[in-house]
């Protein structure tokens, strides 16, 4: 039988600017299995990243000396596209509201231990799968779409090009396409394309 591989270990960044708080979370966590990677301020994660670092979920401090976690989670969110948890010593109704306005998978309150932490990444990295599905469902969802609106547009240009009937029009798209061994939609496109060229060409 075919050797099946395991899945790689779930890689977290851990941001926080107490060394021992670092500490035992990257200890306890790496030995339930994740992968770690981890940054003392966020000056030092946002060097992670831009050297390429891409971790599967980022677990931030809120409060830290100089730039806070609140900074370092709206570029994960904005730029990076990297899930993160919050990690606070407050539980006021205030600071939670603010971490889940940043788009936080999850609040997590010190002091913590690792079997206090392990099902809220496991809860936010199940999470994170589901919303990276929904995000890659609605862009085939835009993208056909998309497709149909050129195609559609085509269809009328062809009609107005050979004075078809729109269900003629469509099949010379269709047998051109075939003809071509090419995508209907992308068939389409061009025929956009070359209607947009001759119409913005200056007239002589």
């Amino acid at each position: 039988m075919p050797e099946t591989s395991l899945p790689s270990p779930a890689h977290l960044l851990l941001v926080d600017d107490d060394r021992l708080i670092l500490a035992t979370l990257a200890s306890g966590l790496r030995d339930a299995g994740y992968q770690i990677s981890t940054a003392e301020s966020v000056d030092d994660a946002e060097a992670l990243l831009t050297s390429g670092l891409r971790p599967d979920m980022a677990i931030v401090d809120m409060r830290m000396p100089g730039r806070s976690g609140l900074e370092l989670a709206e570029r994960l969110r904005d730029l990076d596209h990297i899930p993160f948890l919050m990690l606070s010593a407050y539980s006021d109704a205030q600071t939670v509201e603010r971490a889940a306005s940043l788009g936080a998978l999850g609040y997590l309150v010190k002091p913590l231990d690792v079997a206090q932490i392990r099902p809220a990444v496991e809860a936010g990295l199940q999470r994170a799968r589901e919303l990276d599905e929904l995000r890659q469902t609605r862009a085939q969802l835009q993208k056909a779409l998309d497709g149909d609106r050129d195609i559609n547009v085509a269809t009328g240009i062809t009609m107005v090009q050979y004075r078809l009937q729109r269900a003629a029009a469509f099949e010379l798209l269709r047998a051109s396409s075939r003809s071509q061994r090419r995508k209907l939609a992308e068939l389409a496109r061009e025929v956009i394309q070359t209607c947009d060229s001759l119409h913005n060409s200056p007239k002589k």
